[in-house]
């Protein structure tokens, strides 16, 4: 009989073959939704790389479309791209993108299942040499402020009790805290000039696990940075985010520069370094991403509010301790500051009186902010007479100074009893010591 021509598949590339064999133990990796892209736990029986196969996640490389299969038989047997995807009921596309930001932290050690986390506790913050080093997880690329801003968090610490390692993607850093990746995260809060970061409070929302255990208010410096011995005259062009790019509007104008928007400032410095930008650009990012891809600071405070005013603030965050309980009420030499979220029963009519439940004992509400309530998002009213009628429910969160003495429990716990007899939803997202601005 003659046998049928089967249709050649195309292997793995070499990076990701590794990373497909099927292992003999189960562990459990994230992979985003094919609908939502969030990320999601699918088990699965994948061997992985080691971590030379980490993925280059600045790269704009492109998997390659075929490649010779390995000389050398594993035990376990090579699955190819469908057959990976298949297996995890993912489509093509969604599988690699999970393989893609998994090997893009380096703490993500996907050879075992990682340790359970103990908030930090096994680490050695002090950095008196006892424990290991303290792993932190900051969101965004290699170069970021975020880093900057990771680093000015525990500059105490050195170098060598200090493990920091990116997260592309907001979930990341939260994930990296539950899975025991990471023993603390730094994340964006808010923005001076553009306002709060809604999606790291709604992260904090959905993951009560997860804690605020510190904040850090830092300047935000934006650089020109360019190839070193690059010719200031010959550059026509700036590559960055578009919030850096309108932070130094003024500025590029003035320099007659064209801008050009991209999705990451940090990656455009790591793409300007590579050389993968057009000759005559320049990047607008921070001293921190010239410092990592050796790019020259041709001008510092790029932004147009030089003389002050351009801040972000920063969240640490950690997991609560096993019974729920808060771990970092102690300690600290700053204000002391809590963070809490509520919804009225009554709608915003009551946010008076939220509000009143702290000022009366001597607290003061420095921030407030809303988001939707997805549990309940109408509230319904009826009236005597009148047909019903519904309006958005929202979820309202607050920044509490603790005022004297310094962490008042009693006084405290005292208003949030109180913000229960009028709320239907109630959550005390941490009790942290402010930091001094670092200027």
């Amino acid at each position: 009989k003659e046998k049928k021509k089967k249709k050649k598949k195309t292997p793995l590339p070499s990076f990701l073959s590794m990373a497909a064999a099927v292992a003999s133990a189960p562990a459990s990796l994230n992979f985003p939704s094919p609908s939502s892209g969030c990320r999601g736990t699918t088990s699965h029986r994948a061997a992985a790389a080691s971590s030379s196969c980490v993925l280059n996640s600045g790269s704009s490389s492109r998997m390659p479309t075929s490649a010779p299969k390995p000389t050398t038989v594993s035990p376990s047997p090579l699955l190819y791209p469908d057959d990976f995807a298949s297996r995890l009921g993912l489509g093509l596309d969604h599988a690699v993108a999970g393989l893609e930001r998994l090997f893009s932290s380096p703490s993500h050690s996907p050879l075992a299942p990682p340790p359970p986390s103990t908030g930090g506790r096994d680490a050695d913050p002090s950095g008196g040499g006892g424990g290991r080093p303290l792993r932190v997880a900051y969101q965004g690329a290699l170069g970021s402020y975020c880093q900057e801003a990771a680093a000015a968090a525990f500059s105490s610490l050195p170098a060598s009790r200090l493990a920091a390692f990116p997260c592309p993607h907001m979930e990341d850093a939260f994930a990296a805290l539950e899975d025991g990746s990471a023993d603390r995260a730094v994340v964006p809060a808010e923005n001076s000039l553009d306002g709060p970061i809604h999606r790291n409070l709604d992260l904090l929302l959905r993951h009560p696990r997860v804690e605020i255990a510190g904040e850090l208010v830092l300047p935000v410096n934006h650089c020109l940075l360019a190839l070193p011995g690059a010719d200031h005259a010959a550059l026509g062009r700036v590559a960055s985010h578009p919030q850096a790019l309108a932070h130094c509007r003024g500025r590029l104008a003035d320099l007659g520069l064209e801008v050009d928007e991209v999705p990451n400032a940090a990656d455009a410095a790591r793409a300007l370094a590579d050389g993968r930008l057009d000759d005559g650009t320049a990047v607008i990012g921070s001293r921190v991403a010239a410092g990592e891809f050796g790019l020259a600071v041709l001008r510092d405070n790029l932004q147009d509010t030089a003389a002050g005013g351009n801040y972000t603030r920063f969240l640490q965050l950690s997991l609560r301790s096993p019974d729920g309980s808060s771990c970092h009420r102690d300690g600290g030499v700053g204000r002391r500051k809590a963070t809490v979220a509520f919804s009225p029963e009554k709608g915003p009519s009551e946010l008076f009186r939220a509000m009143w439940a702290f000022q009366s004992r001597g607290m003061s509400v420095t921030r407030v902010d809303h988001r939707p309530n997805r549990s309940k998002p109408l509230r319904v009213v009826e009236r005597v007479g009148s047909p019903p009628t519904a309006n958005f429910d929202y979820v309202f969160v607050v920044d509490v100074e603790e005022g004297e003495p310094a962490g008042n429990s009693a006084a405290f716990e005292s208003a949030v009893d109180g913000l229960r007899e009028m709320c239907g939803f109630v959550r005390v997202l941490g009790r942290y010591t402010c930091d001094a601005m670092r200027c």
